[in-house]
């Protein structure tokens, strides 16, 4: 039997969760796993004692908890628990500091008296349903990419009794193509494997050490970024390093290999803590870092840039690019003004990431929030 969920943003979100992984396994001929859906009441109640457990503290700590939807048979190598425990937020506050570390998720099943916690696992099929404890009443509701690569992807975002849930067919994906690898696919999955991740990984890194970077993605074999840039360079990397190009190809479908890329992406964005920016190019060859960014000898200081989110809802805004963030938000947005080819990516000490774009439709550079998409 199912207690009465008594969180309201829960019952207001699930419905369009179901919708979502419904979507997403449309088409696909057999999913790994042969994974079950996650139907609206399930999320309901999952959400809903996840999110009261949020509020709760065990010896002055808030629980971080990824919990995962799905039978233990579905899960590869699961630990189980000789005696399953009822999901409760008492039971999920007490197993929080088992599995705080990153890729571990409680499992999480039913039966005829209600949902249950049979163990842990570390590898779950695409498709299955996660949520995320972030902190005191933030709540990510996501899933495993299809070709098992990195970050999960965001869904949903409950913030308390706020709800944002990500636009997969967010407009601004039209004039940045490399925002279309921090989207959900909409649709039938079968390109899903020749999805890119490699920035939203480098993202990843550049939240992760909390010091907030700046990284110059330019056409490889160009020079026309050096315009923008001082001289000489500060750290210049010689010869490029192309780690991350060399584990790319083929496409990284191995264990193993999947651990050397994330690596050896991780080696790059520590070099984004240092002040300056990090330049590397469209094929990942990383040029420089610490370079100073300045406003090329031919152009005029970017004046307005339009300010967009992928939630569903929000609406694009058109404001002075001061107005939008410091020092390093200026000097991307300026960047991109200056090299039209050239994307640019912020990541700011309180969380915040941006990625800037230039819009051929529009003729202006566009901020987009991606924020929403790293939790």
């Amino acid at each position: 039997m199912y207690s009465e969920p008594t969180y309201l943003t829960a019952r207001m979100v699930a419905p369009t969760i179901e919708a979502h992984f419904a979507r997403q396994a449309a088409g696909s001929a057999a999913l790994p796993g042969e994974v079950v859906l996650p139907l609206a009441p399930w999320v309901e109640a999952v959400t809903d004692v996840a999110f009261w457990a949020s509020l709760r503290r065990e010896e002055g700590h808030s629980p971080r908890i990824s919990l995962a939807l799905l039978p233990p048979t579905q899960a590869v190598r699961p630990l189980l628990f000789g005696q399953v425990r009822r999901l409760t937020p008492y039971n999920l506050v007490k197993l929080a500091p088992a599995v705080v570390q990153p890729g571990i998720h409680l499992g999480v099943w039913h039966d005829a008296d209600g949902f249950y916690v049979w163990g842990t696992a570390t590898r779950i099929p695409p498709l299955c349903f996660v949520l995320e404890v972030v902190e005191p009443g933030l709540l990510v509701v996501k899933h495993r990419r299809a070709d098992g690569f990195g970050k999960f992807v965001n869904v949903a975002i409950l913030r308390g009794d706020q709800l944002q849930l990500v636009d997969v067919e967010n407009a601004a994906a039209a004039d940045c193509p490399a925002l279309r690898s921090f989207l959900p696919l909409p649709g039938p999955p079968a390109h899903r494997h020749q999805v890119d991740s490699v920035l939203v990984e480098l993202a990843t890194a550049m939240r992760a050490h909390g010091r907030g970077g700046l990284v110059l993605v330019v056409p490889p074999g160009s020079g026309g970024w050096q315009q923008s840039v001082v001289q000489p360079l500060g750290y210049p990397v010689a010869p490029a390093y192309a780690r991350i190009a060399e584990l790319r190809q083929p496409a990284p479908t191995k264990r193993k290999q999947q651990q050397r890329l994330l690596r050896a992406i991780g080696l790059v964005g520590g070099f984004t803590a240092v002040d300056g920016a990090t330049v590397i190019t469209r094929d990942y060859h990383l040029l420089a870092f610490g370079a100073k960014v300045a406003r090329a000898a031919h152009s005029t200081p970017v004046d307005k840039l339009v300010l967009s989110e992928p939630v569903v809802g929000s609406q694009p805004q058109h404001l002075h690019p001061a107005q939008n963030g410091g020092t390093r938000h200026l000097a991307a947005a300026q960047f991109v003004h200056d090299q039209h080819d050239a994307l640019a990516m912020v990541a700011s000490q309180d969380g915040y990431f941006t990625v800037f774009a230039w819009s051929e439709s529009q003729q202006l550079v566009q901020a987009h929030r991606i924020d929403v998409l790293l939790l």
